[in-house]
């Protein structure tokens, strides 16, 4: 199982539902603004996203690292690939990358991973993602919480240095016989300065906007063209 694997096996017990619909809803609103026939969702998670922009009649495909969240795509009948995103062909309106997806990468791999998206938009193509900003990971993300649940135990244990976010996630889920597993692991997050968005090659920033998910302005919607 990997660390994303991991994360989508651990995520219900998280409580960020209503942070995902929040996020949905911006995203959204900010698309209507565009005439966004065909979409690429990058880091899909189990299709939410997807299932509300193919209700407005948008042609959509995701993709993301953690098998388990494709493969509950695709009970759904969505267009979902567990592959990165630099390997999708064809190319998209618009581009999102919903709920930190940006901070998984460390500036190198940030930076490639844009110019890419980039040549997979179409001519007026729109990126759009949310990066958490200097005060969401010091002040929101780190420290330590746990869920318990009738046959799961979770324990998560974030500590931010160096403008990183190392997260220790620990799951101990009942199986069938009555024992319990243990599955542990770790997520790096990295903080990322905007001045990285302004000087891409192949995309522009034409908006950012600072918003609360969970506390004040621990957030930040980048909205990009294509060069």
């Amino acid at each position: 199982m990997t660390n994303l694997d991991l994360y989508a096996k651990a995520e219900h017990l998280l409580g960020i539902e209503e942070a995902t619909e929040a996020l949905y809803d911006l995203y959204r609103s900010e698309l209507d603004d565009y005439q966004v026939k065909t979409l690429l969702d990058v880091g899909c998670g189990r299709g939410g996203f997807m299932e509300r922009m193919i209700s407005d009649g948008v042609s959509c495909k995701g993709v993301d690292l953690s098998r388990l969240m494709v493969e509950e795509c695709l009970v759904k009948g969505l267009d979902a690939e567990c592959i990165d995103a630099r390997e999708v062909s064809g190319t998209y309106d618009a581009i999102v990358s919903i709920f930190d997806v940006l901070n998984f990468m460390d500036e190198q791999t940030l930076v490639s991973f844009l110019n890419s998206m980039a040549d997979k938009l179409n001519d007026g193509g729109i990126f759009i993602a949310d990066i958490n900003t200097l005060y969401g990971f010091s002040d929101v993300a780190e420290g330590t919480m746990s869920q318990d649940r009738e046959d799961e135990f979770l324990t998560v244990d974030a500590v931010f240095q160096n403008d990183k976010l190392d997260t220790q996630f620990t799951l101990f889920a009942k199986q069938e016989d009555g024992k319990y597993e243990k599955y542990q692991d770790s997520i790096i997050q990295y903080f990322h300065k905007i001045k990285t968005f302004q000087k891409l090659e192949k995309l522009k920033l034409v908006e950012k906007q600072a918003f609360s998910l969970y506390d004040t302005e621990d957030k930040t919607l980048l909205i990009f063209k294509k060069k």
